[in-house]
């Protein structure tokens, strides 16, 4: 495990010992545009209205002195640990960006993994305090013994029997007394959790550095500029919206259920608001898109579409680019928690270049890194690497696991702490992040995702890698996405293809079942990558297990559990 000193981020060299605190690219937004609108929350009645509030950038930098003045008056300081558990809204933006501005560090977590994972990552984390909805609070309190230093508490919403202050008594404060805390890069500002896809969620510490690097190279890439309108389908993605002086549209969505949002309520919002850019999971775009199609409607004002958090299939890019302005584009930012961006292609070039050889089985290809990523792609490991000279590169072309150093690479988990031996190298006086994905350089230095190094399937012929298999599947007309799991004992694992059919597509009686697994058989068979998986291994379900944040992402070891129950004939 490289030493703390080690593990400084490589944004020190770049920023040097200037102060850094991301929550002052808000206030010098407000001061540049004070009267544009930096927030609009959508709201939908029963009926199916729609309403819209709005904040200027003026009045959200008074509303985060006021709220940094209340903090700082109930207790909160630097390096204290604040659990923030609100909604996406203007508060929330609002509290996220007071938190920052007094030093603390907020712990941001999905509500939807599952209360176990939740409280059982919000206790690792030994939080000071909580900003939390009623529920949340009302949570903390019944497992309060779980959270023995939790003595800072404010309420968003009504305070019941817990005492604390609620969001409203810190907003009486006198916004003039407001003084930002001096943070460097290297200060904490935020923990924030995994998905968990690959194991437990771990918590994922963020500093200032981090978020500024972000912020940079997110906007350079994109040739963001000020004045645009954002509709944020994925609420962390666009909290620093504000720090770009772009407006922030909040749809009428559940946030922790991307698949089921209602596409008419996106629909709105951009036609309504003339949104110039979105970011949402692939599972939204697929909805969304989808209906688009059917329905015939245009997105014209839409000119930059970003989508992540899992490959995006090459339908949805064809659906999306048929919506969207004539020169609009899509964009698939690649990356993970730890590290985010690591690289971008965009939807043109997927369509034109690399969709083809995708759907033969060669990867996904997620395009070039980010302006300041280093990155290798060395040999596969499972065990802990602590010097990159215990590493070996592979040659371009070579599937091997993906490493990468940068600013916006964060140093270190703080929950699940062991886990650092497996992630982190070192290399003098910085490090690298293992992001635990396989794939290969080509020649014009794009990274190819090939699937994770925990997925894949060992069996007596060779290796066998998730994306590139389930391509092959994917390619057949009636399936919507696939999962390769392998069952049986290490080093000779059993492949088993599990396929989810389109809606429409679902079989209705035993023979149509049968049909489409002969179908499938066949156009496995007809493959290398696949020709060794038995018709007896090819099975269906009609929803295949995905992580909360994106709704994309496969449990994969979910489904090799349930494969290794099935009678097998």
């Amino acid at each position: 495990m490289p030493s703390a000193e080690k593990l400084r981020s490589t944004a020190a060299d770049a920023v040097g010992s200037t102060p850094v605190n991301i929550a002052e690219r808000l206030m010098q937004t407000a001061a540049r545009l004070p009267q544009q609108e930096a927030i609009i929350t959508q709201r939908r009645s029963r009926r199916g209205s729609f309403r819209y509030d709005a904040i200027s950038f003026e009045a959200l930098a008074s509303d985060v002195r006021r709220l940094s003045v209340g903090l700082q008056d109930l207790g909160v300081s630097s390096g204290q640990r604040m659990v923030l558990m609100v909604k996406p809204s203007i508060d929330f933006v609002a509290l996220t960006f007071a938190l920052f501005r007094v030093g603390a560090v907020t712990v941001l977590i999905d509500p939807g993994m599952g209360k176990d994972n939740l409280l059982d990552c919000l206790e690792a984390v030994r939080p000071d305090g909580f900003v939390a909805i009623p529920l949340a609070q009302a949570a903390r309190v019944l497992h309060k013994s779980r959270f023995p230093k939790a003595r800072l508490n404010v309420t968003v919403g009504r305070r019941w029997f817990w005492g604390g202050a609620t969001i409203n008594q810190l907003r009486r404060s006198d916004e003039h007394e407001a003084m930002s805390h001096r943070t460097d890069v290297d200060d904490p500002a935020a923990i924030i959790f995994t998905t968990g896809s690959t194991g437990p969620p771990k918590g994922v510490l963020y500093t200032h550095g981090n978020f500024e690097a972000q912020v940079d190279q997110i906007r350079d890439r994109y040739d963001i500029t000020p004045g645009g309108v954002d509709l944020a389908g994925f609420p962390l993605f666009g909290l620093f919206n504000g720090a770009m002086g772009t407006t922030t549209v909040i749809p009428d969505m559940d946030a922790s259920k991307p698949a089921s949002v209602n596409p008419e309520n996106i629909v709105h919002a951009i036609q309504e608001l003339g949104c110039t850019q979105s970011f949402a999971s692939p599972a939204v775009w697929n909805v969304v898109g989808r209906h688009c199609d059917e329905w015939g409607v245009e997105l014209p004002t839409l000119q930059r579409v970003l989508s992540a958090g899992a490959p995006v299939p090459v339908d949805v890019i064809r659906r999306l680019k048929r919506t969207i302005h004539p020169q609009g584009e899509i964009y698939t930012p690649y990356g993970a928690t730890e590290s985010l961006p690591v690289a971008s292609i965009a939807g043109g070039a997927v369509l034109r270049e690399t969709g083809h050889a995708t759907s033969e089985g060669a990867g996904t290809c997620v395009g070039s890194r980010f302006r300041e990523i280093d990155w290798r792609v060395i040999e596969i490991s499972d065990g802990p690497l602590k010097q990159i000279d215990e590493t070996r590169q592979l040659e371009r072309g070579q599937i091997g696991e993906l490493i990468v150093s940068g600013p916006q690479v964060t140093s270190r988990y703080v929950t699940r702490e062991e886990q650092n031996a497996y992630h982190k190298i070192s290399d003098g006086d910085r490090f690298w992040h293992r992001l635990g994905d396989v794939g290969y350089l080509d020649d014009q230095d794009r990274f190819w995702f090939c699937g994770r190094k925990a997925h894949r399937v060992i069996t007596k012929e060779g290796t066998m890698y998730t994306v590139r298999c389930e391509a092959i599947a994917n390619g057949h007309r009636s399936i919507y996405r696939s999962a390769l799991v392998g069952i049986g004992p290490d080093l000779a694992q059993i492949p088993v293809m599990i396929c989810e059919p389109l809606k429409e597509a679902w079989p209705r009686t035993e023979s149509q079942r049968q049909q489409l697994c002969d179908e499938l058989f066949d156009k496995l068979q007809s493959h290398e990558l696949t020709s060794t998986i038995q018709r007896k291994h090819v099975l269906l379900r009609q929803a295949l297990p995905v992580d909360i944040r994106h709704n994309a992402k496969i449990f994969r070891e979910k489904l090799a559990i349930w494969a290794g129950t099935q009678p097998f004939v």
